[in-house]
């Protein structure tokens, strides 16, 4: 007889995926709809991770419109809620203008007007990092390590 082993919590993934139009107004509802999800997944409005999450998917929302517009595309976002970790995927359909990787990431300028979402991104989220998207586009992918 094998002995009984130490009760284990249920491993739940909850998953949110949407497309948005490549428009600044598109990038402003993928932020309203991430913070809207994880209140709904018990996640409430105004803690550390909805707001990272709400700031996460700002920039990485806003450099999909600006950086990787396709016209006639829209981009999407993916949210995946691990018991201790919340995945954040932006996706666009331009492949050819990616995102620095992690590694590579550069200081902008004191007084440039852009060039800061990335370390935004970089400073906030547990890790990131680029992706291929198939057939077409590219993926960044934001983590964050969840309080238990």
């Amino acid at each position: 007889m094998t002995p009984p082993s130490a009760p284990q919590a249920p491993v739940t993934v909850r998953v949110f995926t949407q497309r948005f139009s490549s428009t600044p107004r598109g990038a402003r509802l993928a932020r309203y709809l991430a913070v809207h999800q994880l209140h709904a997944w018990g996640l409430p409005y105004g803690t550390e991770p909805s707001d990272t999450t709400a700031l996460l998917v700002a920039e990485l929302a806003a450099n999909a419109v600006t950086h990787g517009r396709v016209p006639g595309r829209d981009f999407e976002l993916a949210l995946t809620l691990h018991p201790d970790t919340l995945r954040i995927e932006v996706s666009d359909a331009r492949g050819e203008r990616r995102p620095p990787e992690p590694a590579g990431l550069r200081t902008p300028r004191p007084l440039a007007d852009t060039g800061r979402g990335l370390f935004l991104v970089q400073a906030v989220a547990a890790r990131w990092e680029v992706r291929d998207r198939l057939p077409i586009g590219k993926t960044v992918i934001a983590e964050l390590d969840l309080p238990h």
